[in-house]
């Protein structure tokens, strides 16, 4: 069935998400070295992400009335958002010196980032609510996901290492999201709305 396989690539999209997101993690953490290309991959793990919380949203999120809607709209708007963020993060302050990136962040380029990352938040914890409460997803990956989210969007005030638990929860609970996904295709493609 068409609409299966559209899942399944979802899912797939999921797995790439996580995998980029330990990428990142292990950039941070200093297992791997900073390159070009790491920097280059580092906002696609929201892009990819933008496709699964799509399907979860098809598969699951559309029975949960408005407030999954809503948590749905704010999730993907956030994610959106990180993507502008991840590419100045990784490729315009990678590239500039500390004082200069401070007087960005004094304007309005430190308001949009701090924007991004409350709605952030407040997306993935809204659309986490609107998925616990129907069948579907497993319930500890969305509590995971939740505590994930926040040393990710505080990330300006939290110590590193604090963040890098973030995205390394981020992956796993992604990947937990994405294989269940992954395994219910069948039968999510068939359920009534």
């Amino acid at each position: 069935m068409l609409t299966a396989r559209l899942y399944r690539l979802a899912s797939a999209a999921g797995l790439t998400s996580a995998a980029i997101l330990l990428v990142n993690t292990a950039k941070r953490a200093g297992v791997i070295p900073i390159t070009d290309a790491t920097q280059l991959i580092a906002p696609l793990a929201q892009v990819f992400a933008l496709v699964l919380i799509t399907a979860l949203f098809i598969a699951y999120g559309r029975s949960s009335g408005p407030f999954g809607t809503i948590g749905f709209a704010l999730n993907f708007v956030a994610l959106a958002a990180l993507v502008g963020v991840e590419f100045v993060i990784n490729l315009v302050f990678a590239q500039l010196p500390d004082a200069t990136i401070a007087d960005l962040r004094a304007g309005p380029l430190g308001v949009a980032l701090t924007v991004a990352s409350v709605l952030f938040l407040v997306g993935t914890w809204t659309f986490g609510a609107a998925l616990w409460r129907i069948p579907g997803p497993a319930r500890p990956a969305l509590a995971l996901y939740a505590v994930g989210a926040v040393p990710v969007a505080l990330r300006a005030a939290v110590p590193e290492v604090a963040l890098q638990l973030g995205l390394l929860l981020l992956a796993i609970t992604i990947t937990w999201l994405a294989v269940g996904l992954w395994r219910n295709a069948e039968g999510v493609s068939t359920a009534p709305v």
